[in-house]
């Protein structure tokens, strides 16, 4: 049998986890995340820059939609409304942080949430669903961070 790839191995990982595998403090810590995520993402939704994705993010549109965070009444394709409340979010530059420079939640945090609200009625995920769904997003990003010999060159350039 022929060694798995990288690439494979990866996706063996990530498919493999489920949320019977989040201990207490992961929950715990998430959900602080998520909490900050979203403080300062609707703080950033009164942000110039965000107006502008918005206004152009509104050409677009189709069947499924997401909120945009702070706005109930306007929705986009869930592509969009994460593009958008991401943009809320790192516009403040204030969410999380890791070493070499990467902002986790900002990244994760509005794809999760768009997708989730796309989900039609009755398959509507639960919270523990979507705190996977966020872990699962914190892991891959962490993994291509670890991996990436160009993250690791971030800190000689400063």
């Amino acid at each position: 049998f022929p060694s798995q790839t990288v690439t494979e191995n990866f996706a063996k990982v990530i498919h493999g986890l489920n949320a019977n595998q989040l201990t207490d403090q992961v929950i715990q810590r998430s959900k602080r995340m998520i909490l900050d995520t979203l403080g300062v993402g609707l703080l950033g939704t009164s942000t110039e820059v965000c107006h502008k994705v918005a206004q152009y993010s509104k050409i677009y549109s189709s069947d499924l939609s997401s909120t945009i965070w702070g706005h109930l009444d306007f929705r986009l394709p869930p592509l969009y409304a994460a593009f958008v409340n991401g943009v809320a979010v790192h516009s403040m530059d204030f969410d999380d942080t890791w070493h070499p420079a990467t902002h986790p939640s900002g990244a994760v945090l509005p794809a999760v949430i768009a997708l989730s609200e796309a989900f039609p009625q009755k398959k509507k995920i639960s919270g523990l669903d979507l705190l996977l769904a966020f872990n699962v997003g914190i892991e891959v990003q962490g993994r291509l961070l670890h991996f990436s010999r160009e993250a690791r060159n971030i800190p000689k350039r400063y």
